[in-house]
């Protein structure tokens, strides 16, 4: 950076000189031209003339430089000019505005990934492309491969352009295999912050991992597989420590036994994508089983208090008791079938890989409630199950209000649950919600299900949890 004082012009002594000359002569000339002009007929009307016409000129002059001095150089100007940016608006590459220009108010937030050759100028290709389209490149990730390369944008572009034009232009330019979907606010985060939060909600609850491979991996189907089915007979489902990888498909050891299955059939999983999401899972097998240990005291109608908290398989022995006093109609709302299996499924249903639980329990300790909240491929089940002398009080909706907030926070788009029309409480809880419901009859069956509208969005931990 130059300093102050070395950016001083010179001191010139010629220079001096030829102006002081010039000065002379001028003074010289003017002296002649007044005595010559000044003696004859009409000569001072002339110079008064004269002198208006030079003012004028001089006054016109200054209003034109100072009304066009400061135009901006042509949007293709070469040098230095081409880098002009007014304070109004962004240039971009190529002379296009930004989509923060008057022209480009209304945008919108894609996520775009294709695939290039490993070349110089193959990235500069598809940027060109993008400014020429006044789209703003927001984020990139870039993935090797054996054999080109991946590139991941997060893009904000015109409303007006519609995605198909922009897929065309990509193929272009040399992307192939072009992925595009809408994103929202919650992409904006750079992927090293994302993977950190996702790390951490993972390391404070195992019931997370399904969700935090979900929100990193993006649209997938997760299926958790277990070793030993819930009639005790090995599945045969198993993976090798570290994981297979087969295009759309990744394999990946579960911890508590079995396997995690991730299928993307739309978009390839790339090494990179393979590395984290083996990462996840191995810090999940380090930690072991972990849930937040929460409980909230509610007071019923009628005067007795309770408490909802988590639930994992430490509660397995109280969930078996609770079993043997409820009536067999009541686990055969529950569990649609017969009623001699239903302890099998509790081990299950209360493993945190599967879902969330919630528990109920008296003021003396005993349990008298489950809700359980269950990951099933893309979509998510609710199923309650209250003890017949607990019945009629409010636990079922209040247990159901707690799980859908459970679902909304994941970011589930609905839940279901599937009951039967005689089940008069279940049909009357998920009535409570105020949310828009579909029913259908399958089987004799009853599914009802809930459109919670829900966006992604990350869990609290429990410690911001306590903050609010």
């Amino acid at each position: 950076m130059t300093s102050a004082k070395s950016a001083r012009r010179p001191h010139h002594w010629r220079r001096d000189l030829i102006e002081l000359a010039a000065l002379f002569t001028a003074v010289a000339i003017a002296d002649a031209i007044a005595n010559l002009i000044g003696h004859q007929p009409g000569g001072p009307s002339l110079l008064i003339a004269a002198a208006v016409a030079l003012s004028a000129t001089a006054a016109f002059h200054t209003w034109w430089a100072r009304r066009h001095s400061h135009a901006p150089p042509p949007p293709d100007a070469d040098g230095p000019a081409a880098a002009y940016e007014p304070s109004a608006q962004k240039v971009t590459a190529a002379g296009a505005p930004s989509p923060g220009s008057a022209a480009d108010a209304e945008t919108v937030l894609w996520r775009m990934r294709t695939t290039v050759r490993d070349a110089p100028g193959s990235l500069a290709a598809l940027c060109t492309v993008l400014a020429r389209h006044r789209i703003d490149i927001l984020t990139l990730q870039t993935h090797p491969l054996a054999e080109g390369t991946v590139d991941e944008f997060l893009l904000r572009a015109p409303a007006s352009l519609p995605a198909a034009q922009l897929t065309r232009a990509i193929s272009e330019a040399g992307g192939r295999s072009t992925w595009i979907e809408r994103a929202d606010t919650h992409d904006l985060v750079d992927a090293p912050t994302r993977v950190l939060g996702l790390a951490t909600r993972t390391a404070l609850d195992a019931a997370e991992l399904p969700l935090a491979l979900r929100q990193l991996l993006g649209r997938c189907t997760i299926h958790s597989l277990p070793a030993v089915s819930v009639t005790g007979r090995a599945t045969g489902e198993s993976a090798p420590v570290e994981g297979v990888l087969e295009e759309t498909v990744m394999r990946l050891r579960d911890p508590s036994g079995g396997v995690i299955t991730v299928e993307r059939p739309y978009l390839p999983f790339t090494p990179t994508e393979f590395a984290r999401a083996r990462a996840l899972v191995e810090l999940d097998a380090r930690l072991g089983p972990r849930v937040p240990r929460s409980e909230h005291v509610l007071t019923l109608p009628e005067g007795n208090a309770i408490t909802v908290r988590r639930a994992d398989r430490d509660d397995l022995e109280a969930a078996r008791a609770m079993h043997d006093r409820c009536s067999e109609q009541t686990l055969r709302l529950r569990y649609h079938g017969p009623v001699r299996d239903a302890d099998r499924y509790l081990e299950h249903l209360l493993s945190p890989r599967f879902g969330r639980t919630l528990a109920v329990q008296t003021a003396s300790g005993r349990t008298v409630a489950l809700g359980h909240l269950l990951w099933d491929g893309d979509e998510t089940e609710v199923a309650l199950l209250v003890e017949d002398d607990w019945q009629r009080r409010g636990i079922g909706s209040e247990l159901l209000g707690r799980l859908v907030a459970l679902a909304v926070e994941a970011g589930c788009e609905s839940v279901y649950a599937v009951t039967q029309a005689s089940n008069t409480g279940m049909v009357a809880a998920m009535r409570a919600l105020s949310l828009p419901l579909d029913y259908q009859i399958e089987e004799g069956t009853l599914v009802i299900t809930a459109r919670l509208g829900a966006t992604p969005v990350r869990s609290l931990p429990p410690y911001e949890q306590a903050e609010r």
